[in-house]
């Protein structure tokens, strides 16, 4: 356990926020399935942006599971201040800002990690934020600019000076995005020298993991991102091992089926058929990505345009898939090559 502001956060494992992966659907899932809490998805800090639907969409906070915790990001403080209000007024009920993206499109417009090498703008814009409201303000960073200015240490003194309640650090630089390996030297040196709760992250992909950066930084939680795309139930396997020190076992074919049709489901009646059928391409492709022979049916499940062909494909994918193997939840399984396999589970 370990508190942000007001908020016991009862468990060891937390969602990142990732753009265009973190929605409501996704957050509700990986809640249930033992995420202790959840960042939504980074919302732009210029809220003359804000009218947009994918906007409108990340603001949407009604059927969220306290704490309600928003990420926004920006490069002006006053900006960032006034969107951290506004968001506040909106229900958010904990601010996290944003310094740890390395995407291009938003390092070029001096945010996210691009930050990381303006300390001064830094104080700045942390200072701003937590001026403005009454609510917990946490930070998400990387270890540094660079492997050669790699100030994580000195950015997460500047953010506790601040009265910033957490901080989240990604293993890397901003320079190294996400090549390589995460490094976890840094966070260890990171959590050391300052008091308030630290959070590592970067390349978590399995309990075992979870427990070894946990005992290498001495941080308060991990934070799961790319690793739990198509796989939300490993928040369960974290927490449980944490806990435990025991495996639980993979999902069963019928479980992982439930799972995906649900996820379904959600999209389809979040963002309407239109939208929703879009979106769920990708996440039935990392669902899938594993699965042995599911390019294939990946392949023909992105034609498909209504959220009934959607649902109905997926059963007869699963169903398929029990008929033509003898599944073992921990190998990988084994398909056909028959490709015609595929096409008679999209027509069946």
């Amino acid at each position: 356990m370990f508190q942000i502001g007001p908020y016991n956060i009862a468990g060891h494992v937390v969602l990142a926020p990732m753009a265009g992966v973190t929605d409501l659907p996704f957050r509700q899932l990986c809640l249930r399935f033992g995420a202790s809490l959840v960042v939504s998805e980074m919302l732009t800090s210029d809220s003359r942006l804000w009218h947009t639907r994918k906007s409108q969409q990340r603001m949407s906070h009604d059927l969220e599971i306290e704490p309600r915790m928003v990420q926004i990001a920006g490069g002006d403080p006053e900006m960032m201040a006034e969107a951290a209000k506004l968001n506040v007024e909106q229900g958010a009920q904990i601010i996290d800002i944003n310094m740890g993206c390395p995407a291009k499109k938003v390092c070029k417009k001096a945010a996210g990690s691009a930050l990381l090498k303006d300390q001064a703008l830094v104080n700045d814009i942390l200072q701003a934020v937590v001026a403005a409201v009454d609510v917990p303000v946490t930070l998400k960073i990387r270890t540094g600019w660079s492997p050669q200015m790699r100030n994580g240490v000195e950015i997460a003194q500047i953010a506790e000076a601040n009265g910033i309640s957490a901080l989240a650090v990604h293993g890397r630089t901003r320079s190294c995005k996400f090549e390589g390996q995460a490094e976890y030297d840094t966070i260890a040196a990171i959590k050391a020298a300052v008091s308030i709760p630290v959070i590592a992250n970067g390349d978590i992909d399995s309990p075992q993991k979870a427990k070894a950066v946990l005992d290498h930084t001495k941080a308060d939680a991990v934070m799961i991102g790319r690793s739990a795309q198509g796989r939300p139930w490993l928040c369960r396997e974290i927490d449980h091992y944490l806990k435990t020190r025991e495996m639980l076992p993979s999902p069963t074919l019928d479980e992982m089926e439930h799972i995906l049709l649900q996820h379904l489901t959600s999209l389809h009646q979040f963002y309407g058929e239109f939208m929703g059928v879009k979106i769920a391409r990708k996440h039935v492709g990392w669902y899938l990505s594993t699965q042995s022979g599911g390019n294939e049916f990946k392949r023909l499940f992105n034609q498909l345009e209504n959220a009934d062909e959607q649902q109905q494909a997926i059963s007869n994918y699963f169903q398929q898939l029990s008929q033509c193997q003898t599944y073992q939840p921990t190998e990988t399984p084994v398909f056909s090559s028959d490709k015609s396999i595929y096409q008679e589970v999209i027509a069946a």
